[in-house]
């Protein structure tokens, strides 16, 4: 899935051994988004992604604390400079396991378009070991979907990826008035949906989200343990 930034867990560069961030796409000439029933138009996409619910301000860093495969982990999410013309950093037990870059753009309607990502898992030396997940739209067969919505609603269904067999993730809004608490923020109204992909039918996630700051909180309900909470924001 994608992480939190996949954060997945996450526009990006990697800006440091120890950071993943978030690479802003200026275009695209990638296929159908079946679930939207829209496709991403090269025209229609902005230099900027200020989506309230997922704002990506280049120089921002997140910190993510949480479990994953029975380890503590850390999620350090970057949003770089950097950009790229197509159509976070997790630590298990101390270690760094896994990079990723992935790569967002907002178009005029305000939709936070989800373009792909390059992610590689690492051993205890540091070497890759898998680069599974890994996709780009419009490359074998891979399309574009959307992240978050520029106006969410209550039951709205969104693909957030499609890269057959490797990546098919998708959202539901469940509610724009959720509770959540975490380290850095309590919100009454944040943003609550659903993930799941049909690579992984006994899996399903919640995700929160507060205006102004973005994704807060992932929390597997189904599935193998997995938490993640936000506990600092560094701004540029």
């Amino acid at each position: 899935m994608a992480r939190l930034a996949r954060p997945g867990t996450s526009s990006v560069l990697m800006t440091a051994a120890a950071t993943a961030g978030v690479l802003l796409a200026l275009g695209s000439s990638a296929s159908g988004n079946a679930a939207s029933g829209s496709a991403p138009v090269p025209g229609n996409f902005v230099r900027r992604v200020d989506n309230p619910w997922f704002p990506l301000t280049p120089g921002t860093t997140f910190v993510y604390r949480g479990v994953k495969d029975g380890k503590a982990s850390r999620d350090v999410y970057s949003v770089t400079f950097a950009t790229k013309k197509i159509q976070g950093v997790l630590f298990l037990a101390g270690r760094l396991g896994e990079r990723t870059t992935d790569w967002y753009a907002q178009d005029r309607r305000g939709n936070v378009w989800y373009f792909g990502e390059s992610t590689a898992e690492l051993d205890r030396a540091g070497r890759v070991t898998s680069t599974e997940g890994t996709w780009q739209a419009g490359r074998n067969g891979a399309q574009a979907g959307i992240y978050i919505t520029g106006t969410p609603r209550v039951g709205q269904v969104r693909r957030q990826e499609y890269y057959k067999g490797h990546a098919e993730d998708h959202f539901a809004v469940v509610s724009l008035h959720a509770s959540i608490s975490v380290p850095y923020v309590t919100s009454h109204s944040a943003l609550l949906t659903k993930e799941w992909t049909p690579l992984e039918p006994g899996t399903l996630d919640h995700k929160y989200y507060v205006r102004g700051i973005g994704e807060v909180k992932e929390v597997a309900i189904k599935g193998p343990t997995e938490r993640a909470e936000l506990v600092s924001v560094r701004r540029p």
